[in-house]
């Protein structure tokens, strides 16, 4: 059992895996996938589980609704924490420099760690 929301485990495939994102699409799991593998990990992909407020379907209905295809991204070391790998400095990009929020997130193309993540400013 997690101690808070911020450290959650799930058994992937039979495996007790450490969750690392929920609902990833695709090519947000690649990516996620090619980091944490540089990085060593052992990481498992499944397909997430239908949402909660998804349609039943209906008796004689031929048509199925189309529900998007999404993803549960995990890794099999259970001491795995997202927040700590981030800003503990511990995950790094195949060009050796360290994985950033906003790299994690996908806001930036390349990982720039020279100026300090709270001194960047916002597009938004």
């Amino acid at each position: 059992m997690a101690i808070n929301q911020n450290h959650l485990f799930e058994d992937l495939d039979g495996i007790k895996c450490a969750v690392v994102e929920k609902n990833a699409d695709k090519s947000r799991a690649d990516f996620l996938k090619t980091i944490l593998e540089f990085n060593g990990y052992k990481v498992i992909i499944v397909n997430s589980p239908p949402p909660k407020g998804a349609p039943a379907p209906v008796e004689g209905e031929t048509v199925e609704p189309v529900l998007p295809t999404t993803f549960t991204v995990g890794v099999t070391d259970v001491r795995f924490n997202v927040t700590n790998a981030i800003f503990g400095r511990l995950l790094k990009t195949k060009e050796g420099s360290v994985v950033t929020m906003a790299y994690w997130q996908q806001k930036e193309e390349k990982s720039d760690d020279t100026v300090p993540y709270f001194q960047k400013r916002s597009n938004n």
